[in-house]
């Protein structure tokens, strides 16, 4: 809560507004039981005529008027403020997912992170939108009234004083007990989301194995589970706004008694007076139960952002870079990793003792047994994982010392499984260029991809619909549009990690045939898993454990291990089959 009042008390200037509103607030209520103790005295005891009274009568609905439009600009200021820190909040988490390295992102539920960013946002704003207007109303309107009514009865004033903290305690002491429930459904609230999300992302690969009904359970499970921790929220709230109500009650009860007994038996007020008491105490008790109602919405929203900090503040490693931007002005960049180390956690798999130079236009290959570190290191190579040990120069220059964006607009990765946004085949290859990219150029690139001949089968061409994740292209058909990607952004350095696996032989020769002059005048690196992608490389890299266990051309490491020849012999014996 303490971060929700910082942020909050930060914007000086809505938190002016919010306690101008509350003194004109209070005014209004002042002034309008003023206005209605004077009509009715005016009229029932005083004897005066409606005409007398009419123009207080007008009075008192302006009055109306103002507070009813108070209150609206109260709330108004509290939603500015809530939509302020929703931003805010937003921005930071928006900031952290991107930031983040790409074993960072792959930790924790796609739906988990959706839903804090989301709903768990969002939860925050009872917290600005009611609580904190009514915390500066309950500073400002019921002290006015207090020192309104000891003003015209102290009596009245003493038991208001007496009676009136019995509300905060008891808002502490119902606090105390829903915050364990609202963390409670906070966090069944995410788990329910990532499970939810992660059912309909594999959706399919739940009913091929015949798992879909069990999920199904899974799913109801934690409906359930969060609807269950819901309702006992709630139950606690209703509780509160019982036992509010039941103070409130017996304390404005209290107070007509005494103003009963001081006007009826010993006739020491006027009617003005107990009157004027006895409309001023409901309000006074109405703003302190309106902050215990507002205040159980806050809790809601404290949960909210504890659960969005604990997210701010994970700890994940972020790829490091610096402010000088790297200028290779189209030519092939050379690369030299040094001592180049990283791991994924302990006791997990880690790369050790890299170093390799990796001069401009070469054709590089990473082979090795499946995890053998190849694809790590292209990552690390791309810049979508920082190393924890060792350094990269690029061009000479170290990669800590290049902004981030210059290195990206030099690099083209093409990886097995590429992935397709939600839009047109041409918004989607359009994500390889910047926003000057024409049109002309958009379809020159899908021709290179080999992309003409899908593009004329579709009602729409270019311009056909496809969904998330390229639903609607067959694999083949989604590597030609991130081929596309490749030729319209025209980087230096070209990471591919084997895309051509999988694929059926015409689209194969296809994309080799695309790969191969997209390599002309770029540095080509390969995770290498077919042997004509090694055989024709000026360089491989063979890894095994983490470790590049030796390097050389084809021939070379034919001659000088026996690891890379037993690779080589498999990989003829299952193709001669």
């Amino acid at each position: 809560m303490k971060e929700l009042k910082r942020l909050a008390f930060a914007q000086k200037t809505h938190m002016r507004l919010l306690y101008i509103l509350a003194f004109l607030y209070g005014a209004a209520i002042i002034a309008q039981a003023w206005l209605i103790v004077t009509v009715v005295d005016g009229v029932f005891l005083q004897n005066e005529t409606i005409s007398w009274a009419l123009p207080l009568l007008l009075i008192l609905l302006a009055v109306f008027t103002v507070r009813t439009m108070i209150a609206h600009f109260t709330n108004r200021t509290g939603l500015k403020m809530a939509g302020h820190v929703k931003k805010q909040y937003r921005e930071m988490l928006v900031k952290k997912f991107t930031g983040n390295s790409l074993q960072a992102s792959g930790q924790g539920q796609s739906g988990e992170k959706v839903s804090v960013l989301l709903d768990g946002v969002d939860e925050i704003d009872s917290f600005y939108s009611h609580y904190i207007p009514q915390l500066v109303i309950t500073y400002i309107v019921p002290l006015m009234i207090l020192v309104t009514i000891f003003i015209v009865n102290p009596y009245s004033g003493l038991i208001l004083i007496i009676t009136a903290p019995f509300i905060p305690f008891c808002m502490i002491l119902i606090g105390k007990m829903t915050q364990k429930k609202q963390d409670e459904q906070v966090e069944k609230l995410t788990a329910f989301s990532g499970r939810f999300l992660d059912s309909l992302q594999g959706l399919a690969t739940l009913k091929l194995f015949g798992r879909a009904k069990k999920q199904e359970q899974v799913i109801e499970d934690a409906s359930l589970n969060f609807r269950d921790s819901t309702m006992n929220v709630l139950k606690v709230a209703f509780l509160s706004a019982l036992m509010l109500e039941f103070i409130a009650m017996l304390s404005v009860a209290l107070i007509a008694v005494e103003v009963g007994l001081r006007l009826v038996i010993y006739q020491s007020i006027t009617f003005f007076t107990a009157f004027l008491v006895l409309i001023l105490a409901p309000e006074f008790f109405n703003l302190l139960k309106n902050l215990g109602t507002a205040f159980h919405s806050g809790r809601g929203s404290v949960a909210s952002a504890g659960r969005i900090r604990e997210e701010l503040d994970r700890e994940t490693k972020h790829v490091s870079w610096g402010k000088d931007v790297l200028n290779t002005s189209g030519k092939p960049p050379e690369l030299v990793m040094r001592n180049l180390s990283f791991s994924y956690g302990e006791d997990r798999f880690a790369l050790s003792g890299i170093s390799a130079t990796i001069a401009p236009g070469d054709r590089i290959a990473a082979a090795g047994a499946s995890g053998s570190g190849k694809t790590t290191l292209v990552h690390i190579l791309a810049g979508l994982l920082d190393p924890d040990e060792g350094d990269i120069l690029i061009s000479g220059h170290e990669r800590s010392t290049i902004t981030e964006q210059s290195w990206f607009d030099e690099v083209g990765y093409l990886s097995q499984h590429p992935y397709l946004f939600s839009g047109t085949i041409a918004e989607n290859i359009m994500l390889g260029a910047g926003p000057d990219v024409t049109r002309e150029e958009v379809l020159r690139a899908g021709g290179k991809a080999g992309l003409d001949p899908v593009a004329e089968a579709l009602d729409n061409g270019y311009d056909t619909f496809v969904g998330e994740g390229g639903r609607g292209l067959s694999g083949g058909e989604k590597q030609r549009v991130a081929l596309a990607r490749v030729f319209l952004k025209k980087p230096s350095l070209l990471l591919f990690d084997e895309p051509t696996v999988g694929l059926d032989l015409e689209t194969e020769q296809i994309l080799q045939r695309s790969l191969n002059e997209l390599g002309d005048g770029a540095t080509v690196i390969t995770v290498a898993h077919r042997l004509h992608t090694i055989k024709h490389a000026d360089l491989i890299l063979f890894m095994n454990n983490g470790k590049i266990a030796d390097r050389g051309t084809h021939e070379d490491l034919l001659k000088s291990s026996a690891d890379y020849r037993q690779m080589v012999y498999a990989h003829q014996g299952g193709e001669s089959r």
